[in-house]
């Protein structure tokens, strides 16, 4: 078993009752020492099954620093690197990671996406619903767009400076009744 293997088996067994999955596990040599960088999200293994349009929200610093700490006391309780020195890197994917998995999708559900087809195709628009056979796109300028789960090759999130359709003070994401301030003013 390599060493990221080792260490992907003791933090899921860690963060597996804090509802957290490992998503990428990475050990690389520095010097004498060796960087653990670990991925976690949130799991959506406990979303119902029927459920294609719920959000899940992102993780927060507290959750990340939670997970870091028992993430640690794991790997300095099973030792899967032996007694070598090693730096510990805990954090959550980026936007700009690749969504290649089911549960990398359904994380981002009402997101902007731009989505690689294994046609070759390249569609955006806001996850709308994804189940467990098709992925629903919205798009401002056109109908609903359904693809199927199997050609989707990977998607990226679309960062967008608003705050979406989160906030109950404005639920279609538009800020529509925000005031413009005249700059001579």
């Amino acid at each position: 078993m390599s060493a990221a293997d080792a260490v992907r088996e003791v933090a899921r067994a860690a963060l597996a009752d804090r509802g957290l999955d490992v998503v990428d596990v990475t050990v690389t040599p520095a010097g004498r020492r060796r960087v653990v960088r670990i991925l976690v999200d949130r799991s959506v293994s406990g979303l119902d099954p029927s459920d294609h349009t719920s959000r899940v929200p992102p993780m927060d610093l507290d959750e990340v620093t939670e997970a870091t700490h028992t993430v640690s006391a794991a790997l300095d309780s099973a030792e899967p690197l032996g007694n070598a020195p090693y730096v510990l890197e805990v954090s959550s994917p980026g936007v700009d990671r690749p969504l290649r998995t089911w549960a990398q999708l359904r994380r981002n559900v009402g997101r902007l996406v731009t989505v690689s087809t294994s046609g070759t195709q390249q569609l955006t628009g806001r996850i709308v619903a994804l189940g467990p056979d098709a992925l629903t796109l919205g798009r401002p300028d056109g109908p609903e767009l359904t693809v199927p789960v199997s050609e989707v090759a990977s998607a990226r999130v679309e960062v967008e400076f608003t705050h979406g359709a989160d906030s109950p003070d404005d639920p279609d994401g538009l800020d529509d009744d925000i005031d413009h301030v005249d700059e001579d003013e």
